[in-house]
């Protein structure tokens, strides 16, 4: 991932085949003042010529395009930028995060979901969250809910119950206020899907609500009578988000 620098907006290309897809996409940046769009290609050799010419920090990225697809376009790059995969097939999620990849949105995109993974996208180089959006009232501008599985069955947890994560091996421990859920998912996939604004990694095993910490001291952290360690590479941010 690049790393955050000073810089007061990103640079973004679409690649897709698809022009419907473009034309969705072109006006969702277009709603969001620290995005600017520099490019818009149909195919992924077309996206490595461009992004040999200029400066590219951000591309939404179609996976499934004749002649080289999204996966063999990042395996072609040296030095990678932020990705936000675009695409209508929901096949690809688990494959698409060992290219580290900032967010996996399904066609169709709806805008909310646009806007959380470009949060992310703007976490990382430290922006913050979009000055305007049209149309789209604070309290809208996130999903409140994610889909886990847990058991063999599918369920809807809402994101505003959620106290803290834990990492247990290839799954993950969820704890709420009423119970605890085991997911197959790891840390790093849950991360990937909540709000980066709401949530924080603080340690390698643990990802935690900010606004459930009710005390920082020295390398652990309180939500309520828990306690949690917290992992020397993440204590900055930490500090950065609780204040």
């Amino acid at each position: 991932m690049p790393e955050p620098t000073n810089q007061k907006s990103l640079k973004c290309i679409i690649v897709d085949d698809e022009r419907g897809a473009h034309l969705v996409l072109q006006h969702y940046v277009s709603q969001i003042d620290r995005l600017e769009l520099v490019g818009s290609c149909e195919n992924a050799l077309e996206a490595i010529n461009l992004m040999h010419n200029i400066r590219v920090d951000l591309v939404f990225l179609d996976i499934n395009m004749p002649q080289m697809t999204g996966f063999e376009m990042l395996s072609t790059l040296k030095q990678k930028p932020l990705v936000i995969f675009t695409t209508a097939y929901s096949d690809y999620a688990l494959e698409s995060y060992s290219y580290d990849v900032v967010d996996y949105l399904l066609k169709p995109i709806q805008f909310t979901r646009f806007l959380r993974a470009v949060d992310k996208a703007f976490y990382h180089f430290g922006l913050g969250l979009p000055d305007k959006t049209v149309n789209t009232p604070p309290s809208a501008q996130y999903e409140t809910s994610i889909v886990i599985r847990v058991d063999g069955d599918w369920m809807r947890l809402e994101t505003e119950e959620i106290k803290y994560a834990q990492s247990w091996g290839n799954y993950v421990k969820i704890f709420t206020d009423s119970q605890t859920y085991l997911t197959a998912l790891t840390l790093s996939e849950l991360d990937q899907r909540l709000p980066a604004s709401q949530f924080v990694r603080v340690h390698k095993s643990y990802l935690v609500a900010i606004k459930r910490i009710t005390r920082i001291s020295g390398n652990a952290l309180l939500i309520n009578e828990v306690s949690l360690p917290i992992g020397l590479t993440y204590r900055r941010e930490l500090i950065e988000q609780f204040k």
